[in-house]
């Protein structure tokens, strides 16, 4: 076991998140001011100064180099617009001082260059949306999400629960002067509802938040299972023009294996039905390094999802968190997929840029196989502006639901405060009054 001595506990946390990206945890240990330790970063850096010392003596040991470098954050594409809007050269600063790969900062240009594309309102009064479900039919094996599985009786006292949080929410935008330039609702999987209270729940959506101020409204479909033609007709009405169908995998056994009951038939009808109620923009997510796949597993995944024409695809590298099955049944799958991932991932970009698709928007998550990243891409003109908002955090987001977290972006500052809702369904229901009084408090 490798010891390794820093100042403090918050040198702690930045060093250890970048050592899990280059051993198991049971490989090494971090001690705070333990002199006899076979690194020793002392006090008078800043954390990424210690980052790189860690990096060196990482590298050194395993003879590795990471894709990402000494980042460990979820938003690298926010640090390369940061740098650049700062007058320096994001590339240069992302090779030099972080040890980004020239794939990855190659990457993040594309990413910078399609959002530059993207209109969007400089009026800071513009706010984001976001209404969580918390329901599915089963729960997926890798998932860390908060989700359940959904019964009549839980999803309707659920959305008593949430009306009256929307409708405070509601009064306080009209206190605040806010409109919503974006609606999202995802989950869970919010088509996991039935059709009665799909309607009553969008049309209460509707009712409260789309004006003509509204750019973008998104329903996440996700399971292709819960995908029907009277469903889709209710969000057409409700005004959404973006849903979600999402295969993870078109090999039915990987979607058996990972607790989808749905075949990829079921898939190519959700498509179908999609484009029959006229659907504006569909996407789909695949999950590179998905157990037993292999990179010719995801080429005819992503092979097929492509011949569906969806307007946006987003490759996920598959993350193994303390929350999900997955962890406890094959703690060991993320780390022996990395070599695969990286070949999806490469196979993802040369036949998606192929198709005509670019890069738009990338974000990272804690414990992903190989170290590696989630890219979404989209069609020219079909981008989710609300995806962008949400990893460049420059907009005050208001969540409701339970799980949901509001970020209230502050832009002379430049600086986002958190409220967050219990995850927990049931305790939101008990707790909806306090979670209203934490909104009232902190959102402005």
């Amino acid at each position: 076991m490798y010891s390794i001595s820093v100042p403090d506990e918050k040198h702690k946390y930045h060093v250890g998140e970048l050592a899990k990206m280059f051993l198991s945890e049971d490989a090494f240990c971090i001690y705070v001011g333990q002199p006899d330790a076979e690194l020793v970063i002392g006090a008078g850096g800043d954390y990424n100064d210690s980052k790189r010392r860690a990096y060196a003596f990482f590298r050194k040991i395993t003879g590795r180099d990471l894709d990402w470098g000494i980042l460990t954050g979820v938003r690298p594409g926010k640090l390369y617009n940061e740098l650049k809007a700062k007058g320096e050269d994001p590339e240069k600063v992302l090779k030099e001082q972080y040890f980004v790969s020239d794939e990855k900062i190659r990457l993040l240009r594309r990413v910078s260059e399609c959002q530059q594309t993207v209109k969007r309102s400089h009026d800071p009064k513009a706010i984001g949306l976001y209404i969580g479900i918390p329901f599915c039919p089963t729960r997926c094996q890798y998932c860390s999400f908060t989700s359940n599985t959904i019964t009549k009786k839980g999803a309707t006292a659920y959305l008593q629960a949430l009306f009256t949080e929307m409708q405070d929410v509601r009064k306080l935008m009209d206190r605040n002067g806010q409109t919503a330039e974006s609606i999202y609702i995802g989950g869970g999987t919010p088509t996991s509802l039935d059709e009665e209270d799909l309607r009553s729940f969008l049309m209460k959506v509707r009712d409260l938040f789309v004006t003509e101020n509204t750019v973008e409204f998104t329903v996440e479909g996700g399971r292709p299972e819960t995908i029907t033609e009277d469903k889709l007709a209710i969000i057409k009405e409700a005004g959404a023009d973006r849903i979600s169908v999402n295969p993870q995998s078109m090999k039915q056994h990987t979607l058996d294996l990972i607790g989808r009951r749905h075949t990829p038939q079921q898939i190519r009808e959700a498509f179908a039905l999609a484009d029959e109620a006229g659907i504006s923009i569909v996407n789909a997510d695949l999950i590179t390094g998905l157990p037993e796949e292999m990179p010719e597993d995801f080429r005819d995944s992503l092979t097929a999802v492509l011949a569906l024409g969806p307007e946006n695809i987003t490759v996920h590298t598959l993350a193994v968190k303390k929350a999900s099955r997955m962890i406890e049944e094959d703690p060991g799958v993320a780390r022996r997929q990395a070599a695969n991932v990286r070949q999806m991932l490469e196979d993802a970009d040369r036949m998606l840029t192929a198709a005509g698709y670019e890069p738009y928007y990338l974000y990272r998550q804690k414990h992903m196989a190989g170290n590696f990243e989630n890219v979404g891409w989209c069609r020219p003109g079909t981008a989710s502006l609300y995806n962008i908002r949400i990893m460049e955090e420059d907009q005050t987001i208001v969540a409701m639901g339970a799980g949901a977290i509001s970020k209230v972006y502050f832009p002379a500052e430049n600086r986002l405060e958190r409220v967050p809702n219990v995850s927990n369904y049931e305790i939101y229901i008990e707790r909806i009054e306090e979670m209203i009084a934490r909104k009232e408090a902190g959102i402005s």
